[in-house]
């Protein structure tokens, strides 16, 4: 009887392991997951103030009713600064570009060796 009551009990934790994958994995697939809300808003820039406040600029909406929207973010609100009219996309090329990491390491430590011989 104890043998029977053990496997009993095993096979519930066994199933129990194997449902938690799926249902995340439903999850991602319902408006709860977030899914819902795919390509109707996305962050155009971020400019960050202090490590808790950042003013954020979104795109909402399609087609004719897109905005951008200008947003004052803090831990404890977020706050509508400015509405807008998207403004044409800037060109891939006009960001700045920023260094990788190797470059950046590289010039270090060859700035590094060039103070190391004076």
């Amino acid at each position: 009887m104890a043998t029977s009551s053990w496997l009993s009990s095993l096979l519930w934790f066994l199933a129990i392991i194997a449902v938690i994958p799926l249902a995340l994995w439903l999850l991602k697939r319902t408006p709860m997951g977030g899914t819902a809300s795919h390509g109707v808003t996305r962050v155009i820039a971020a400019l960050p103030l202090s490590t808790s406040q950042r003013v954020v600029t979104v795109e909402v909406g399609q087609g004719e009713a897109r905005r951008w929207l200008v947003l004052g973010v803090t831990p404890g609100s977020i706050t509508t600064l400015h509405t807008m009219e998207p403004q044409a996309d800037a060109p891939a090329g006009a960001t700045p570009a920023v260094p990788a990491f190797a470059q950046l390491l590289g010039k270090l430590r060859q700035d590094k060796g060039l103070a190391g011989e004076r």
